[in-house]
């Protein structure tokens, strides 16, 4: 194991939280994703839905987030409306493997991105986490594309 942050990390397409990655016709990379706040602690919680998009060595060039509120009250149908949307938005794609650097963005006073998390002490891997809702954790090798839910 290293002891270092990784530059790029690599995700593959699959049929779960990576469902829709891959690249646009113009070969950027794209992560669709719905990100959240969990509803713990007397926090209402909240849900996003998050687009981010890379250029063809893997840095972030935009993030378009929208806030959907808290999953109690959320409209399912405006909901999946506006995730199809992002993506009508994007053309054409083809789904597939991407490699990307980790980051880290503010938006509605949420840390977003694929934020690197620090090594707690000297046994502990360093980690890739989509955040917020930490739903992906991506290890060591890197370039497998494979995470941790």
């Amino acid at each position: 194991m290293t002891r270092i942050p990784p530059e790029i990390i690599a995700i593959d397409h699959d049929g779960y939280h990576a469902e829709h990655v891959g690249r646009t016709g113009n070969g950027r990379q794209f992560f669709l994703t719905q990100p959240f706040e969990p509803a713990i602690g007397g926090r209402e919680g909240c849900e996003f839905v998050a687009l981010y998009l890379f250029d063809e060595q893997g840095k972030l060039l935009e993030a378009k987030i929208d806030t959907l509120g808290p999953r109690a009250s959320i409209d399912s149908v405006a909901c999946r409306t506006l995730y199809e949307e992002r993506l009508r938005e994007l053309g054409e794609v083809s789904f597939e493997r991407i490699q990307v650097a980790p980051f880290s963005i503010e938006r509605f006073g949420t840390t977003f991105g694929l934020v690197l998390r620090e090594p707690e002490d000297e046994d502990d891997p360093w980690a890739v986490e989509v955040q917020p809702g930490n739903y992906m954790a991506f290890f060591e090798p890197w370039d497998s594309g494979e995470y941790d839910t």
